[in-house]
């Protein structure tokens, strides 16, 4: 095994983005907002819980249409391989009673990711942040104990990660994020993107 980490994003890369689904399944629209339209995740956070409070929806609500979520086509393939060529870590605003499934559904890499402050009636009270700017303290943590970060992800809060790693890429990144770094290089396929990662390590 190479000296190399690959981090990536979950939602937008490897699974549809969850909000959007449950949005979809819950038929309100206001919930497809994402770090995409909001870049301050706290103020984001906060305004879905108020949400959810007035619609009387909890954790069990959701899970019911994470379950239902399936991987994007070719991500679990593509994690296995990238797998057997280096450590991977999937590195998520996200929190764990959402990912759990869904980690299920990819052979069960490791995540990084938040945690839900859940009341006994499944009522979501709360949030806690693992750290601030997570990916990119994260990927810095890394580099600190002697390991090379190769980082892709599609959104705003992907930035810090791909710009601090010896190589980054954005991947099925909205075209607005792409023109505005257009220095990244940018994929659409795990194709394009494993070729990346191999040359990256080469």
């Amino acid at each position: 095994m190479s000296m190399y980490i690959t981090c990536l994003d979950l939602e937008g890369v490897l699974v549809p983005e969850i909000w959007i689904a449950f949005a979809e399944a819950s038929g309100i629209p206001e919930l497809k907002r994402t770090t995409r339209d909001e870049p301050d995740y706290n103020k984001l956070m906060n305004w879905r819980l108020g949400i959810l409070k007035e619609h009387g929806l909890g954790l069990k609500e959701i899970q019911e249409t994470i379950a239902k979520i399936d991987p994007m086509p070719g991500a679990k393939e593509f994690l296995d391989e990238l797998r057997s060529l280096c450590q991977v870590i999937i590195i998520s605003d996200t929190f764990s009673q959402f990912a759990g499934p869904l980690m299920k559904k990819l052979g069960m890499p490791t995540i990084f990711c938040n945690t839900l402050e859940v009341a006994p009636s499944g009522e979501i009270t709360g949030f806690r942040m693992r750290c601030e700017q997570s990916k990119l303290t994260t990927v810095k943590a890394l580099q600190s104990i002697g390991f090379e970060t190769i980082a892709s992800g599609d959104s705003h809060n992907d930035l810090g990660m791909i710009r601090a790693s010896k190589a980054g890429f954005l991947f099925k990144s909205p075209d607005s994020i792409k023109a505005a770094n257009p220095d990244l290089p940018a994929y659409e396929t795990y194709d394009e993107l494993m070729a990346a990662i191999k040359k990256a390590m080469d």
